[in-house]
């Protein structure tokens, strides 16, 4: 029943004339992952890696849909939905965080952003914000995860995340000299804990 009143709720990329979807993360493994998946989805994605080159992006093509990380290395992805709005009223904008707090989500709301999802994010939650109907909201889950049970799905993700890393850095890790290793490691995981 819950997956039928979701299906429901939900519009199909192929109802829309205009697929353009932006990402914006500079996050460039999980951006990539992500525009791999809206791809075969059906979206025709455009990447951008911060804040200047999504609000370049913006004002050149203003999307169909958007997916901004909150927090980018050259500012806030708050700016990047402003300027697809001024663009783009009806464009379907979502907010993706790591660092999900009632302030900033209803600044994202304000912005134009239509749903909020911390990361790490599923492509098929993407999916379902970006295409949910106007008005409609997602279905609560049944058995709401708890606080501990959240935190140990983001830290799992996180290692998949940081596993994935390690691999493709492996190569660099070949070419470096015994005492550099362990700076390049620690640097490494620092840029993980920060975000």
């Amino acid at each position: 029943m819950k997956i039928e009143q979701e299906k429901k709720n939900i519009q199909k990329i192929a109802d829309f004339v205009d697929k353009s979807l932006l990402i914006v993360d500079d996050d460039n493994p999980l951006r990539d992952r992500l525009a791999r998946a809206m791809e075969k989805k059906g979206f025709k994605v455009t990447q951008a890696a911060s804040v200047l080159q999504g609000i370049s992006l913006a004002k050149s093509s203003p999307p169909a849909f958007a997916v901004v990380d909150l927090r980018l290395n050259d500012g806030s992805g708050l700016e990047v939905i402003k300027e697809i709005q001024k663009h783009k009223k009806d464009s379907r904008v979502v907010m993706l965080t790591g660092y999900g707090n009632i302030p900033t989500t209803v600044a994202a709301v304000k912005a134009g952003a239509i749903d909020y999802i911390p990361k790490p994010a599923d492509a098929d939650d993407v999916e379902n914000a970006l295409l949910a109907l106007p008005g409609s909201k997602a279905t609560p889950p049944e058995n709401p995860m708890s606080a501990d049970r959240v935190n140990g799905n983001i830290f799992i993700g996180f290692l998949n995340y940081v596993i994935e890393m390690f691999q493709r850095q492996r190569e660099d890790l070949k070419c470096i000299e015994e005492p550099y290793k362990e700076f390049f490691l620690r640097d490494l995981l620092n840029k993980f804990f920060l975000f």
